[in-house]
């Protein structure tokens, strides 16, 4: 069956833009490589506050139009479950201000396209000690989980919306103690720093040669890159090569 980005020319199926093919059962779409991010209900993403308005916050999520998080959305600190009051509304920027990054779900689409999000799980909430990378949201494999602590000794967000979130590993007892809004401002260990500036250089890598993210496709490009120091993975043919060894052996394993 043709979906969007394809066309029929001789009875054969072909594809109208460059772009990630996508099959569902059979109905085949091609979606676009560079794209802004069109969000699905039940979406991951990762997103940076832009605004703290009455009883919600405005977050940039990589798509047309912000979307919204609703006071109500959110877990209160230490997880408490009550209805929202006036002390809660004036203590929003005590939760999240302009400028913080944050991990969360899509709950809704608006008519308009705008998402409206929620944190009520644990797992979600404020991010801190890590860095960000950003890549084109076709590439972010859609998996049952986006939340991966790899061996390595780092934990990655795969972001829906193209935002990639690399830190040390969570502690998910802290997080659950805290509600998931108290930023951990101690020092990250130069090993640590090490392997996420690893991890960011690999992602990188392997979403300029449009390869698909997902938890192994990043972790065989952090194993290939070890034989290489972590400013040598910026080079172009470095980074290429890279590519190339994670490619050829997912290939491998997908027989």
């Amino acid at each position: 069956m043709r979906g969007h980005g394809t066309y029929m020319d001789d009875d054969k199926l072909k594809a109208s833009l460059a772009g990630v093919v996508e099959r569902v059962n059979k109905l085949i779409c091609v979606q676009p490589l560079k794209t802004r991010y069109n969000g699905e209900i039940g979406d991951v993403v990762v997103g940076r506050v832009t605004e703290v308005g009455q009883r919600r916050w405005r977050v940039d999520v990589n798509s047309r139009l912000d979307a919204v998080l609703m006071l109500s959305a959110v877990n209160l600190p230490g997880g408490e479950l009550r209805r929202r009051s006036a002390e809660d509304e004036l203590m929003m920027r005590e939760y999240l201000q302009e400028g913080d990054l944050i991990s969360a779900e899509v709950q809704a689409i608006f008519h308009d396209g705008a998402l409206s999000l929620h944190t009520r799980s644990l797992k979600y909430g404020k991010l801190s000690q890590g860095v960000m990378v950003q890549v084109s949201p076709s590439l972010v494999k859609r998996r049952k989980t986006h939340f991966h602590n790899l061996p390595c000794g780092a934990s990655v967000i795969l972001g829906n919306n193209g935002y990639v979130w690399v830190s040390p590993t969570i502690n998910e007892e802290k997080t659950e103690s805290s509600g998931g809004y108290e930023q951990d401002l101690e020092p990250v260990p130069s090993t640590d720093r090490e392997v996420i500036a690893r991890l960011r250089n690999c992602i990188l890598a392997l979403a300029t040669h449009k390869l698909m993210l997902y938890d192994t496709s990043v972790l065989y490009a952090y194993e290939a890159s070890r034989q290489h120091q972590v400013k040598d993975l910026l080079q172009p043919d470095i980074a290429e090569k890279v590519a190339d060894d994670t490619r050829q052996r997912l290939q491998m394993e997908s027989g």
